[in-house]
């Protein structure tokens, strides 16, 4: 496979996982474009003993590291500041490395420049750290009973409340009037027909929090033509994404915008 090749097939999850460790779409998307702008210049900038996809996010690890597009300023900072002293840099690119993007701890190793036992270190460290992040109020949007069981119980399990399982637009929005929602998880397509996506882009009239978006298809957000989810979850998915992705949204307290697709 060419190396454009390999970019095209990782470009999406490389800006989901910039997304995901910026807290912000458009820090997230930056350090992506920087990634492509060195890629231009000099393709030797690309470590040729690693293979691509590794390489690949060694590189943008390293820009993270070097540039200061991550400073970006953002609502709620102070609060991001306090819990960046809790949450260190290293341990949550570990934990977003392992949980979400799936490499194994000799990868991430590879990728952060450092020893696998260390990453075993900051794995830990990254589980404990988010754990003591503060519970809240979830509402789940999930048709699926099956799964809609098993997002509940690993909210319970992170410590967080379940206010309610809807499994139709109408029934998102009666569980969620009158309750504080700290953290909506949401299916794109619902029982009846009716889709996730209305159905949070109705809530977000009202309620202040993050959204994880639940989906089989996450090419079809993933476009970078309009206003994107910054955490996406790609069915099936395991039990550690989804704990990944509610620390990660509960951490930097990033509001969801409304989200459309073509």
């Amino acid at each position: 496979m060419s190396l454009a090749q390999e970019i095209a097939r990782n470009l999406p999850y490389l800006r989901r996982y910039g997304r995901a460790l910026t807290g912000s779409q458009t820090s997230g998307d930056a350090y992506v474009t920087m990634l492509l702008e060195a890629l231009v210049t000099d393709e030797a900038v690309l470590d040729p003993v690693l293979p691509a996809r590794i390489a690949l996010y060694k590189l943008f690890t390293d820009l993270w590291k070097s540039l200061p597009v991550n400073a970006e300023h953002r609502k709620g900072v102070a609060v991001v500041e306090r819990r960046l002293e809790a949450l260190t840099p290293e341990s949550r690119q570990a934990f977003l490395l392992v949980s979400m993007e799936r490499f194994d701890e000799a990868q991430v190793a590879a990728i952060l420049g450092t020893s696998a036992p260390y990453v075993s270190e900051l794995i830990a460290r990254s589980t404990k750290e988010i754990a003591a992040q503060v519970a809240t109020n979830v509402l789940i949007i999930e048709d699926e009973p099956l799964i809609a069981m098993e997002l509940e119980a690993i909210m319970q399990e992170l410590g967080h409340r379940v206010v309610g399982i809807a499994r139709t637009q109408s029934q998102a929005l009666s569980i969620a009037k009158g309750k504080a929602i700290g953290l909506i998880l949401a299916d794109i397509r619902l029982a009846d027909g009716s889709s996730g996506l209305d159905a949070v882009n109705d809530l977000l009239g009202w309620v202040e929090a993050p959204v994880i978006f639940i989906t089989a298809y996450p090419e079809r957000l993933l476009t970078g033509e309009r206003a994107e989810p910054t955490y996406l979850v790609t069915k099936p998915f395991p039990p550690s994404l989804v704990a990944a992705l509610a620390g990660q949204a509960l951490f930097f307290g990033e509001k969801a915008r409304q989200v459309k697709v073509a």
